[in-house]
C-alpha cells in the first residue's frame, strides 16, 4: 500500500511540473520587429523578420528562449523615393553598420524572468550583434498569445561606429545616435 501511495504521489508530481511547462513556438508570419535609428534633425524606421524563435514558461516565468533575426530582411518604411531608400538599407547591411554578408542573423537568448505580475515581466537576456554578445534587460507584457516589449540598445557597444559620437568627434550635424530601438510583437503557438 505504502507502495503503491508513493508511486501515486511522485506520477502526481510528475505530471503537474509538466503541466505546468509551456513551450512556445514563434509565429514567424505574425510576429513583428519593428526597428527606430535616430539622428540629428531627423530618423528612420522599417522592419526586419524574424527567422526563428521559442519560448519556454514554467511557474508563470518565462524560463528560457531564443529568437533569430534575419538581419538581411532589413526594410525602411519612412522613404518613398525607391532609390534613396535601397542606398539607406544598402548602407546598414554594409559593414559600415550591421555587415549582413558576414553576420546574416542577430540573436536574443532569454536566460530567466521574474513571474509575470499584472501580465509583465523583467527578463535578462544576450543579445548578439554581429560578433559581440552581451546582457540586457527589459520588461516584457503578455496579451493574449502575444509578448510585446521594446529594446533600446547601444550600437556603439557592438562595435558599430558609423556616424557615432562616441567613436568621432568631428561629425558636427552628421551625428548618428547610439540607441536605436526594436519594437517586438513576438506571437506564439
Amino acid at each position: 500500500m505504502k507502495t503503491l501511495k508513493l508511486f501515486l504521489a511522485i506520477t502526481f508530481l510528475l505530471t503537474s511540473s509538466v503541466l505546468m511547462a509551456q513551450s512556445y513556438t514563434a509565429d514567424i508570419e505574425k510576429s513583428t520587429v519593428k526597428w527606430e535609428g535616430k539622428k540629428i534633425g531627423g530618423a528612420h524606421d522599417g522592419h526586419i523578420k524574424l527567422k526563428s524563435g521559442s519560448l519556454s514558461i514554467e511557474n508563470n516565468k518565462i524560463t528560457s528562449g531564443s529568437f533569430v533575426m534575419d538581419m538581411n530582411s532589413m526594410t525602411n518604411d519612412d522613404i518613398e523615393d525607391e532609390e534613396y531608400k535601397g542606398k539607406l538599407i544598402g548602407h546598414l547591411k554594409s559593414d559600415d553598420f550591421f555587415g549582413t554578408e558576414t553576420y546574416p542573423t542577430s540573436k536574443l537568448v532569454i536566460k530567466e524572468s521574474t513571474a509575470f505580475k499584472d501580465n509583465k515581466a523583467k527578463v535578462k537576456a544576450d543579445l548578439t550583434i554581429k560578433s559581440t554578445t552581451l546582457p540586457i534587460e527589459f520588461e516584457v507584457t503578455k496579451k493574449g498569445d502575444s509578448f510585446i516589449t521594446q529594446l533600446t540598445i547601444n550600437r556603439a557597444k557592438y562595435d558599430i561606429r558609423y556616424g557615432s559620437k562616441s567613436f568621432f568627434s568631428n561629425l558636427g550635424d552628421k551625428v548618428i545616435y547610439d540607441d536605436f530601438t526594436l519594437d517586438i510583437t513576438l506571437v506564439v503557438k
